[in-house]
């Protein structure tokens, strides 16, 4: 996912346990049997528009459910969803598959985004960077994710490079190291800080993963808690069709989509011109799979990038220790929540 998705795990580590506990004291009573909570992963913004849409019209209300969305806290909603803080959760399949490794009870029920929506990000004044292999020896403003480096390093190696570059932790303040050229390069989302660099007139070039032979992967996935779906299976049909219906809408109809999301945030978005932006290029390149289908996934997909992760020694188990067996990738994603097209 983009890069605000390293931010989230780079942040949640300290508050963990304590808002886990605050959140599990707190409210209960003010929930009903029909009641889901949905956690969010940022502030508001397109990657949530299908919750959004959906919300505003009024179609978890039709489904007969009280969803109440969780605001980002700095707590990953995967922790939130495995703990059972939440039923459900945005999270980006890096994400899932290093909780599901260390034994969360989450599962993956659709992929609002089918593709790598974040690529290697430098000014595109820079002549001596025009490829990924460019990148050797130069300074890479990274956000602290497990699997960044060696991501980049696989891409620029593919490309002919050694894969050799030094790295600063700088979380959000990534961007304007590159656009002041304290840095070289960073990752960027394209719908959102790609759109951000056009507008404060900071032009960029970009690297996509996919063009140098590296798998693609979800860059945005809807997590649920296992034991509850599994409990509950008729009001996760309805929750995850309401869902599915709104991100359908707003791959459809990308317009509509995004003023109903700044419509339910009212104040969130100084620029609303970049979200309509941004829902465009979404609903445009990134939303449907090569059949015309919005949130379904594949094995295969899943496969590519995690194996990549497992064969580099990343993911580790409950113990901490690394993983020396391959988990069974069909595990940690299901199609079986959605219907039609």
């Amino acid at each position: 996912m983009r890069s605000r998705g390293a931010v989230r795990r780079l942040l949640a580590t300290i508050t963990v346990l304590i808002t886990v506990g605050a959140l599990a004291g707190c409210g209960g009573g003010a929930q009903s049997e029909n009641t889901i909570r949905f956690a969010l992963d940022w502030t508001p913004n397109t990657n949530h528009t299908g919750l959004f849409v959906a919300q505003q019209k009024g179609w978890f209300t039709d489904a007969g459910l009280d969803v109440q969305i969780l605001p980002y806290n700095s707590t990953p909603p995967d922790t939130l969803v495995d703990s059972g803080n939440a039923e459900f959760g945005v999270s980006f399949q890096s994400s899932s598959v290093f909780a599901k490794a260390a034994g969360a009870q989450t599962v993956s029920v659709m992929a609002p985004l089918q593709h790598w929506a974040t690529g290697i990000a430098v000014r595109a004044d820079r002549p001596d960077i025009t490829r990924p292999r460019d990148l050797d020896g130069k300074v890479y403003a990274g956000f602290g994710n497990p699997d960044s480096e060696a991501t980049l390093r696989q891409i620029i190696r593919n490309d002919g490079g050694t894969g050799e570059f030094e790295s600063v932790t700088l979380g959000t303040s990534a961007y304007e190291a590159v656009y002041s050229g304290e840095a070289d390069f960073t990752v960027s989302f394209f719908a959102w800080e790609g759109i951000e660099a056009e507008h404060r007139g900071t032009p960029m070039t970009y690297f996509n993963y996919t063009d140098f032979g590296f798998p693609d992967a979800y860059a945005l996935i809807i997590e649920g808690n296992r034991p509850w779906l599994e409990a509950h299976p008729e009001k996760a049909d309805k929750f995850v069709a309401a869902l599915h219906r709104g991100y359908t809408f707003a791959a459809d109809h990308p317009e509509e989509a995004a003023q109903l999301l700044i419509q339910a945030n009212p104040g969130a978005f100084s620029d609303e011109e970049l979200v309509y932006e941004s829902q465009r290029m979404l609903s445009a390149d990134y939303m449907r799979d090569e059949t015309g289908r919005v949130g379904w996934q594949t094995l295969e997909q899943w496969t590519g990038y995690s194996k990549f992760l497992f064969d580099h020694g990343l993911l580790t188990g409950p113990d901490g220790s690394p993983l020396t067996e391959e988990p069974d990738w069909s595990t940690y994603f299901t199609n079986e929540y959605l219907s039609g097209p």
